[in-house]
């Protein structure tokens, strides 16, 4: 009989004298704990996340395609994109830890404890989108906690020099008819929409956004009216009341208009934001704390159609 490459005589094994069965029953106990401890670390080896390499060649593939960061890089490194340059992301406030879980290079982002990533506005090169009839895309893979506002992504301002607001990705903007859904927001001036004492100018999707979940998140922007999509599907939104602008300045009876696609042909000013993910510089500090994960970030320097972003949410 064999025992992990040993060839063993169990007829000599009986008749052996004592101390040499003793020293072959423990070198069989030996050679079996050996054997037990290598199982034992090769389960506990950690696997390495896999990336979804089709999902990557097709966001790569896209005409438009300014940069896409897959947060594989560890928590201390600053986070590098995919596309015209590498637009590095630095932690800033914190540390931003990292996970072994993502859509696309099987790694994530996490945020909601104050940290967040920064870009600042002299090195956004060709992120820094603006013009009158210049379309915009800004698509993330996100893994939301279901907590308060968040921003995603983009250039967005609302506090310095009277708000320097361009394009920005965020979750849930209730004070406009926008709680728990996808919100596209794009300023012109970077200030606040008269006579309101916020910008109201964002899409928001029909569709409420699940928390703890993976999802693909996305607006465009064609220069004439901002769109929502949640998981590739854009789905309309019939006029409505819009929150808290009763008894404002024009507006008696309130401001009537459609939410999701979101009428606006003023086009995006040239502002001078920096680029942050997780965060945006409000009056009280930063603040709109994205709580959860991010697995991928990807801008566009035009609209995407609902076929091309079909194709990206996996």
């Amino acid at each position: 009989m064999r025992f992990f490459g040993l060839t063993v005589d169990l007829n000599r094994l009986v008749t052996c004298p004592v101390n040499t069965c003793f020293v072959v029953s423990i070198t069989l106990l030996l050679l079996v704990g050996k054997s037990n401890l290598t199982q034992a670390q090769a389960v506990s080896k950690p696997v390495p996340p896999v990336v979804n390499q089709p999902l990557v060649s097709k966001v790569k593939s896209t005409k438009g395609l300014v940069a896409l960061w897959d947060f594989k890089e560890p928590s201390g490194q600053s986070r590098q994109a995919i596309g015209t340059a590498d637009f590095p992301l630095a932690e800033t406030g914190g540390p931003v830890p990292r996970y072994s879980e993502g859509p696309l290079s099987g790694y994530s982002a996490g945020f909601g404890k104050g940290a967040y990533l920064s870009l600042p506005n002299a090195r956004t090169g060709a992120l820094n989108i603006h013009g009158a009839k210049q379309g915009v895309t800004v698509v993330a893979w996100v893994n939301w906690s279901g907590e308060r506002t968040g921003f995603v992504g983009g250039m967005w301002n609302e506090y310095q020099d009277g708000g320097k607001r361009q394009y920005g990705l965020f979750v849930s903007l209730p004070y406009y008819n926008g709680k728990d859904q996808v919100c596209g927001h794009v300023s012109k001036t970077g200030k606040p929409t008269p006579p309101f004492p916020y910008s109201i100018d964002y899409s928001a999707s029909k569709q409420t956004v699940p928390a703890n979940e993976w999802v693909c998140i996305a607006f465009t922007y064609d220069g004439k009216a901002i769109k929502s999509y949640l998981n590739g599907v854009f789905e309309a939104r019939p006029a409505e009341l819009i929150d808290h602008t009763r008894g404002m300045a024009g507006y008696p009876n309130g401001l009537t208009q459609t939410k999701n696609p979101y009428y606006f042909p003023d086009g995006i000013g040239n502002n001078g934001s920096d680029f942050t993910v997780g965060a945006v510089l409000l009056k009280s500090g930063m603040g709109n704390l994205f709580t959860g994960k991010i697995g991928g970030l990807a801008v566009f320097d035009r609209a995407l159609s609902a076929t091309e972003l079909t194709r990206l949410v996996r």
